[in-house]
């Protein structure tokens, strides 16, 4: 990104430009090197971020201990929106898979900010309501949409890089049935007719992604 202002995506992309100019005020910026950790999974919860530049991993801890990568978050991702509500414990480890910069708006600042101008409360509960319908959504598709099409919709956010590589997903069936609520087994067999059909490749502990355009038809609920 060639800005360091917080992006107006995701949570923020429905946020008044008071609201902006707010949080833009309070945050600061951030370093981390390659490998280095922000946060942990269980960590204290006070502030959201902006990643300016740079890649950071998204992983967790399994039942078993194992370490399950969930997401890769690029430039323009914003994250941790629920410490600004209710600070409590960080559900995921974030690292930094090379040097990134990032913009901090810590819980305090901004309530501070909010017993100035009581009127910039009213937009933080919008954008608190918008993102509970969001959350609601991504509920809604986990119990209701058939597994294909939840499979499908997962390996198709995990591959969608901007650098264009966007073929490749490193990760087991195991950790993609995890991912999708399902079984190892359930995953495997609907992999399995993909590769028949030429939808998907796959070698150990990897997948590759052959036929995009088919992928996103099988993520289509329209299509079940």
């Amino acid at each position: 990104m060639t800005s360091d202002k917080l992006p107006k995506t995701g949570f923020l992309s429905e946020a008044s430009d008071a609201l902006i100019d707010m949080l833009e005020a309070v945050s600061v910026e951030s370093k981390l090197a390659s490998g280095e950790v922000l946060f942990e999974q269980g960590d204290e919860a006070r502030a959201l971020y902006a990643l300016i530049d740079g890649t950071l991993e998204v992983s967790v801890l399994s039942m078993d201990g194992r370490k399950l990568a969930l997401n890769v978050m690029r430039p323009g991702a914003l994250f941790g929106e629920i410490a600004l509500f209710d600070p409590g414990e960080r559900t995921a480890t974030i690292s930094a898979l090379e040097p990134c910069i990032l913009r901090r708006v810590r819980y305090d600042d901004v309530l501070a900010k909010v017993r100035e101008e009581p009127d910039l409360a009213i937009d933080l509960i919008q954008l608190a309501g918008q993102r509970m319908r969001w959350m609601d959504r991504q509920l809604n598709e986990q119990v209701f949409l058939p597994l294909p099409t939840r499979l499908a919709r997962k390996i198709l956010y995990l591959t969608d890089r901007p650098d264009g590589d966007s073929s490749r997903l490193s990760l087991s069936q195991s950790e993609l049935a995890e991912f999708v609520g399902a079984t190892r087994e359930a995953v495997s067999k609907t992999l399995s007719v993909w590769k028949k059909l030429g939808v998907v490749g796959s070698s150990r502990g990897a997948l590759s992604v052959l036929d995009r355009p088919a992928l996103q038809a099988l993520a289509d609920p329209d299509q079940v």
